[in-house]
């Protein structure tokens, strides 16, 4: 993606996921939600997404674990591996980070039920 000479957008936005389970699934970028077990989601040509906040609350009264990776087309960089969630809990993520257009934000949970919301900055350069 090339450095934006021209005009643009910069909108505050959010997406969630609703009972994340062991089997990776991507963040959609348009604000609607992703469906479980779609792991095909990338970011849009032209945009970059910065993510600001992550919030997972386990479902099913089973403590859980949670995994976050980018995945750039070729290879996995892990940015949050097996955290930790206790039955009935909450766990904020507030470190933030940048994903540009083709990269994958996957996300898997064990055992199976966690409702996961994001919040981002999305800049579209289209």
């Amino acid at each position: 993606m090339a450095i934006p000479s021209g005009g643009g957008t910069e909108v505050l936005s959010s997406t969630y996921i609703h009972g994340l389970s062991n089997t990776t699934t991507t963040f959609r970028w348009d604000g609607t939600p992703a469906t479980t077990g779609t792991g095909t989601y990338v970011v849009p040509d032209h945009h970059i997404i910065t993510v600001l906040s992550i919030v997972f609350t386990e479902m099913s009264d089973n403590a859980e674990t949670v995994t976050v990776s980018i995945f750039d087309g070729s290879q996995y960089i892990h940015l949050l591996n097996s955290q930790d969630i206790p039955a009935k809990g909450t766990f904020i993520w507030n470190d933030k980070f940048v994903v540009k257009a083709g990269h994958k934000v996957e996300l898997t949970c064990s055992p199976a039920n966690v409702d996961v919301y994001c919040t981002y900055i999305d800049q579209d350069w289209t």
